[in-house]
């Protein structure tokens, strides 16, 4: 019986990916793409970042969907969105960090293909290994 972890995947020579200099796109509404979901240790990461207790945090700049606490979004682009930078960039929540490399843009070469629409990135720069690409989907801090 094989391992499933060992499964080639459609991406299992990399895939090209580069951010570019002054963009922000993926920090504005797209559809799916609206909600930054905050885990782990987000909330106590941005709470220092603005020098706030995480109570203060939690109250000013998230909600609550569906169980999950998330950035409070109150216009179309993240509220940590300055000009085309985020200006919290250090202490970014995994969702944002780790973006593209998402489960659901992974699922197949299309969805993959189709965050091109909006993500000038994607297709750009050196191949980011498969090693890479599986600890971002494993939620991995890299910085």
């Amino acid at each position: 019986m094989s391992d499933p972890a060992a499964r080639r995947t459609w991406y299992e020579d990399g895939l090209r990916f580069a951010c570019q200099p002054d963009c922000g796109k993926c920090c504005t509404r797209h559809g799916d793409y609206d909600y930054v979901y905050l885990e782990g240790d987000d909330v106590p990461r941005l709470a220092a970042h603005f020098d706030l207790p995480v109570e203060e945090f939690l109250l000013r700049h998230t909600k609550i969907d569906e169980g999950h606490t998330i950035l409070r979004m109150d216009g179309p682009d993240c509220p940590f969105l300055d000009g085309s930078r985020c200006s919290v960039y250090g202490a970014r929540p995994a969702q944002c960090e780790t973006f593209p490399f998402w489960p659901e843009n992974l699922k197949n070469k299309k969805r993959w293909d189709e965050l091109a629409s909006f993500c000038p990135g994607i297709g750009q720069g050196d191949f980011v290994p498969v090693e890479t690409i599986r600890a971002q989907l494993r939620g991995r801090r890299t910085s």
